[in-house]
């Protein structure tokens, strides 16, 4: 028998997908907090730096550690049941973490807490999205989910070297902790499940369990290629975004000048997020947008390493972030889309798990592989390119989607 191209979208799916991102930016915010004012922190707290790192290290190290059991909970009782217990650890440990500012221990406590909430959060993204939305809105959902991470992120960096000037750390920290809370509350309360009806056909709703997931999309070729490609990707991003001052400073560039080019690479990363996916939608296409996502955030990697002028710096950093981080959605997207019926929760759970471990890896590699002589960073950047070439290379042996081209049947029927 046909399948029918029957169904019916929800105008409510929009209202629920910005009460979620809300949730994520926040989540976000509170994982940035200490990187724009590590020296302030060191001081107010009489640490090290490495101890004010670890504050945001933790939640990679925590990601590692709770994601997979985290997208089980979401399969298995929902992303209303699984994403409220992310909230909940945010609401609750973010306004722990503004009531104990002056002891660092427990903020680092704090700081845990609201990292165990993260993977509950951002392993819904692809389910969130198949939930919602039909598969012609999926990327573009996505998307927004992912772009709010950036928005998240960027909020932290710009707002928190502002809010200690008028209230110190310990009022920024409240401040942040009341909105985590209102974030938490607001979930909670307005979250539903789903629609009364599937956004979509049958074939493209009913889904596995994780651990079944798992086996099945470890034997899916084009599964294990996007896994080599987020490893490399999300390693990247993160150890340039970590590592952003000391890779600019001994070519002569400014904090300030380094804090913008980190700002920019956030800003085109939130303009990436709006424009790819929707065109990904658009020409019901993945994978010709995933070349070109990664070969010019290639590109503007080589600009990151090499760049001795100010404009074109400022060049590669939006290009990077507009081209590496638009890749992420689409990328989340297709996962889901090429491991079906695996569930969404485990295929976007493995992709942000392999670049959680690949962060990691890669930060203190360019710690421990930087000159000696004067601190610079080039030669394990160099390494980031080749790296980045491969995945590029590799992307283009990705098969397009299959739900996609039946799609695209169905429509053209």
């Amino acid at each position: 028998m046909p399948l029918t191209n029957t169904f019916k979208v929800y105008r409510f799916r929009w209202t629920i997908l910005s009460i979620y991102m809300f949730l994520i930016a926040v989540n976000q915010m509170l994982w940035i907090t200490f990187a724009p004012i590590t020296s302030d922190a060191t001081a107010y707290y009489g640490v090290s730096d490495i101890w004010i790192g670890i504050l945001s290290m933790c939640f990679m190290i925590v990601f590692v550690a709770v994601s997979i059991p985290a997208s089980w909970i979401i399969d298995k009782y929902g992303i209303r049941t699984g994403v409220g217990i992310g909230a909940a650890f945010t609401g609750v440990f973010g306004l722990l973490r503004g009531l104990v500012t002056n002891n660092f221990e427990l903020l680092l406590i704090a700081q845990v807490g609201i990292a165990i909430g993260q993977p509950f959060i951002l392993n819904a993204i692809t389910k969130f999205a198949a939930r919602w939305f039909p598969i012609a809105e999926r990327a573009t959902a996505a998307g927004l989910g992912t772009l709010a991470m950036y928005v998240g992120i960027l909020a932290g960096m710009m707002l928190t070297p502002y809010l200690i000037i008028g209230s110190g750390i310990g009022g920024m920290l409240y401040i942040y902790g009341i909105i985590a809370m209102i974030a938490a509350i607001v979930f909670v309360i307005f979250a539903k499940e789903g629609p009364p009806t599937a956004p979509c056909r049958p074939d493209q709703e009913e889904r596995s369990l994780v651990y079944d997931g798992i086996k099945q999309i470890f034997h899916t070729r084009d599964f294990n290629w996007l896994l080599f490609i987020f490893f490399i990707g999300l390693g990247v991003f993160n150890c340039v975004t970590t590592w952003i001052e000391n890779i600019l400073g001994p070519r002569g560039f400014s904090t300030t000048q380094a804090g913008i080019t980190g700002g920019l690479m956030i800003a085109g990363g939130i303009l990436g997020a709006l424009i790819i996916p929707m065109l990904s939608d658009h020409y019901q296409r993945r994978t010709p947008f995933m070349v070109i996502a990664l070969a010019g955030a290639t590109v503007c990697l080589v600009g990151i390493t090499f760049a001795t002028s100010y404009w074109l710096l400022l060049v590669s950093g939006a290009g990077l972030g507009f081209f590496l981080l638009s890749s992420g959605p689409i990328g989340f997207q297709y996962g889901a889309e090429i491991t079906y019926p695996a569930s969404e929760g485990t295929s976007n759970g493995m992709l942000l798990l392999m670049g959680q471990i690949s962060g990691i890896a890669f930060i203190f590699g360019m710690d421990s592989f930087k000159s000696p002589i004067n601190g610079s960073m080039t030669n394990p950047l160099i390494l980031l390119i080749v790296l980045m070439t491969l995945s590029t290379l590799v992307s283009t042996r990705l098969k397009e989607s299959s739900l996609m081209s039946k799609e695209k049947v169905h429509k053209a029927a």
